[in-house]
């Protein structure tokens, strides 16, 4: 997640290989059960995703940000997995700081073409740490689940797409740039932005994001079938890859554990964890390392980023 700043970078560029979003609202749309049901999601298979980008920022001068060598490696970590899953990928250039940052998409084949679901999360981290909870655990999570799409050979009814951002970190470039070259036609078409954004901070929260009603309903549900309380989201606001979407009109939706805030009294009891002390104490530090990670937070997000993304596509 990006530090709150003002003039943000913009990003110039062109596009290596894009293809277009469409899609249909989900906005104002009654929930309907999806007739199949979302797998689990290994945690073994997340930890296992998170361990490479340990070892991708720690090969690569211990991070994983913009413009360095070890952004442009977990990138090709991913797109391999997709590419050998049965995705149809594409990656979109663009420049900020003087450095070539990249976005990977991801599709899908199948569903209909004329509306898109979309999971998404941005991959960079900051040069101070390797970026594991942040943003490692969403990046993983969404690959993890678009793995398990292809493993069931899931054939919803709406078109799924993913996505991992560059440049996050130095103020959603990578995302405002792919939403900014849509066009307003192809944006309108968009179904919805899931965002996934530090999802397995060790003193963790469970926060939801109250934009769409649908998706916050979606999530809300799923927590609440686990006997998990869960809370608007309100730290990150406005500092993640979903506000560029939100910006333009398209419903968005997400999840998320905390970062530098304390955890109050009353949120210890009811999730457990320590009262006073940070959601994530090596938030933008480099302690910010697979240590960094509440193996249960994790696995519960893991499972509901797979569940939002069966329940709304079907």
């Amino acid at each position: 997640m990006q530090l709150p700043f003002s003039g943000r970078a913009m990003a110039t560029g062109t596009v290596a290989a894009a293809l277009l979003l469409t899609g249909g609202s989900i906005a104002g749309a009654a929930p309907t059960p999806s007739t199949v049901a979302a797998p689990d999601i290994p945690l073994a298979n997340v930890k296992a995703h998170l361990t490479q980008l340990q070892s991708i920022a720690t090969a690569n001068g211990g991070n994983r940000a913009h413009g360095r060598p070890g952004y442009k490696a977990s990138l090709d970590y991913v797109k391999a997995k997709l590419d050998a899953a049965g995705y149809t990928t594409s990656i979109q250039q663009f420049t900020s700081s003087g450095r070539t940052g990249y976005n990977l998409i991801a599709d899908w084949p199948g569903g209909d073409p004329n509306q898109v679901v979309m999971a998404g999360s941005h991959l960079d981290g900051v040069s101070s740490g390797p970026g594991i909870n942040d943003n490692g655990s969403g990046s993983s999570a969404v690959l993890e689940t678009a793995l398990a799409v292809s493993r069931a050979g899931y054939q919803p009814t709406k078109h799924l797409r993913f996505a991992w951002w560059g440049a996050e970190e130095l103020g959603l470039v990578g995302s405002r740039y792919y939403v900014n070259n849509l066009g307003a036609t192809n944006r309108a078409k968009i179904s919805g932005y899931l965002n996934f954004d530090m999802i397995g901070s060790r003193n963790a929260g469970y926060f939801v994001y109250d934009d769409d009603p649908t998706i916050e309903k979606t999530f809300k549900d799923y927590f609440a079938g686990l006997g998990v309380p869960t809370e608007i989201e309100t730290e990150g606001d406005g500092r993640s890859d979903h506000a560029p979407f939100k910006a333009a009109g398209v419903p968005v939706g997400g999840l998320f554990t905390g970062a530098s805030r304390a955890k109050t009294s009353a949120q210890a009891a009811k999730w457990g964890g320590t009262a006073g002390q940070s959601f994530d104490r090596c938030y933008h530090s480099s302690c910010d390392t697979t240590s960094n990670i509440n193996d249960t937070a994790l696995n519960r997000n893991s499972d509901a980023v797979a569940h939002a993304v069966w329940e709304l596509s079907d």
